[in-house]
């Protein structure tokens, strides 16, 4: 049996077309009655981003005026200009009209209702997925077949789509919109884009979170990044450095005390849970807590209440913990420095940050962002002239191993910015501002003098070894994997990938 063409409009409900039910005398009878009255429709396909209660009347109201079947779309937008948003519901529901009329569709988007960008993406629609007649309307010109003024290629497609292709992968990965608060945290590598879509993710959710990383490495930095994103941003974010406490105070420092509980305690104080109520407390170093207080904070986590130092009377507290460390916590635990219930009651959600060296991608856009932020706060010294580097101190930027992370980068910039005596920082001004490491280490440690009595983590050192290594080679000799395979006694270059695979090493 033949299908019958069945003529579809497809649109936008717009907030003229709202306003057309009752201010007709102002705005006419609105884009959609406009287009069904003139061009003869038999079905109309409404997106809606407008409460029913709004809607309703309207579909009651285009009822009267033209009796045709219509089927409304109600969807949420966080913006109606929200492209990745648009575009994935759009292209939904046209998915679905065409799948339900056996593909036999005569269809028409409408432009006119709702933003530039809606229009935007109904051109795309027509011109790739779904041939379809584009239509504007207006009170003064009436309804007209739109004139696209140029054809879209078949090169300039791919660059178009690209920004809601990756819009709708986020979106198929439940992450949140692009959230402003994290746009501090500079990154471009795959490794930092798992972190931060990660942290987006956990940010709304007050669920405890631990953050691992080498010093340096910005675990602070994210931690803000969270609670701005989260529903306690309004709340104190109230960091504490738990290395930097005195074994004796902790207790006094995180649940308060009262007047005269212990010799000096000549008033009562707050302590940081009651500092924090309804926002967040970041604990950085946790993993320097005594197990003594650790006993007490645990407690303080599973029953939402604390007791001050010299009281009886439990006091509510509703607070986030974030907590971050530069230390591994389950070998912690493993060697009986860390508990294991507090350690699961911290670790809901772990962030691992990986280190810069790590990060090759990141270098560049940190390097441009420190720069220019240590420009800006030095602009109103006296005598102060703006910095660039020159192409040789850039390089040399990009290929430091950056042992001391970001913060590593970020002090380095400082020194070079004081010692060049131009405009351009040189290369001599970046080699003097960085501090090698010492001979035979890594990092801060020499590599035969840990305690083994205290534990070690044997493999962890291996592969800390043989990425220091594997790293070093490939620089000294500029990418050439024959050459540092002989530097490192190892048999051939695919000997030398292989490595570089298993401990994550790229050129």
């Amino acid at each position: 049996m033949a299908h019958r063409m069945v003529k579809t409009l497809i649109s936008w409900l717009g907030r003229t077309d709202l306003q057309a039910r009752t201010q007709s005398d102002c705005v006419g009878r609105g884009p959609i009655a406009q287009a069904i009255g003139s061009r003869g429709y038999a079905r109309l396909v409404l997106l809606c981003d407008y409460p029913p209660a709004e809607v309703e009347p309207y579909m009651a109201w285009l009822q009267n005026l033209h009796p045709i079947e219509t089927l409304p779309h109600f969807v949420t937008l966080t913006s109606p200009v929200h492209f990745g948003e648009i575009y994935k519901h759009a292209s939904h529901v046209v998915a679905e009209v065409v799948k339900e009329r056996g593909g036999i569709e005569d269809l028409a988007f409408h432009l006119s209702p709702g933003t530039p960008a809606m229009a935007a993406v109904w051109i795309i629609l027509a011109k790739t997925r779904f041939p379809a007649e584009l239509i504007e309307s207006s009170r003064e010109h009436g309804v007209h077949t739109a004139s696209v003024p140029f054809d879209i290629s078949a090169d300039f497609i791919p660059d178009l789509l690209r920004k809601p292709d990756e819009e709708l992968e986020r979106l198929t990965a439940g992450l949140p919109p692009e959230a402003p608060e994290f746009a501090n945290i500079i990154h471009r590598s795959p490794e930092m884009k798992r972190v931060v879509a990660r942290a987006r993710r956990v940010a709304p959710r007050s669920i405890p979170v631990l953050i691992e990383g080498e010093s340096g490495t910005g675990k602070e930095l994210l931690a803000r990044a969270i609670h701005r994103a989260s529903i306690r941003r309004e709340k104190a974010f109230v960091a504490v450095n738990c290395g930097a406490i005195s074994p004796e105070l902790v207790e006094s420092e995180l649940f308060g005390h009262e007047k005269g509980a212990f010799t000096g305690a000549l008033s009562a104080r707050t302590g940081y849970f009651e500092a924090a109520q309804g926002g967040t407390l970041f604990l950085d170093e946790v993993g320097e807590l005594p197990l003594a207080a650790q006993v007490k904070f645990l407690r303080a986590l599973q029953e939402g209440e604390i007791v001050r130092v010299g009281a009886t009377t439990p006091i509510k507290v509703d607070v986030r913990i974030i907590a971050a460390t530069n230390r591994t916590l389950t070998q912690e635990v493993f060697l009986g420095r860390f508990r294991e219930d507090l350690f699961y009651r911290l670790a809901v959600i772990v962030l691992l940050l990986p280190p810069l060296r790590d990060r090759s991608g990141d270098i560049a856009p940190l390097v441009d962002h420190l720069l220019e932020q240590i420009n800006r706060e030095s602009g109103t010294e006296p005598g102060f002239e703006h910095k660039k580097l020159s192409v040789g101190a850039r390089d040399l930027l990009l290929r430091h191993r950056w042992l001391g992370n970001v913060r590593e980068l970020q002090n380095t910039l400082r020194r070079a910015v004081v010692w060049s005596t131009g405009p351009t920082i040189r290369v001599e001004d970046v080699r003097d501002s960085l501090f090698p490491a010492p001979r035979g280490s890594l990092g801060d440690e020499n590599i035969l003098g840990f305690d083994v009595s205290q534990g070690i983590d044997l493999p962890d050192i291996i592969d800390r070894i043989s990425r220091h290594y594997l790293g070093l080679a490939i620089e000294k000799t500029a990418g050439n994997k024959t050459r540092a395979a002989e530097l490192l006694g190892l048999a051939s270059y695919q000997t030398l990938t292989n490595w570089m695979k298993r401990y994550g090493v790229k050129v």
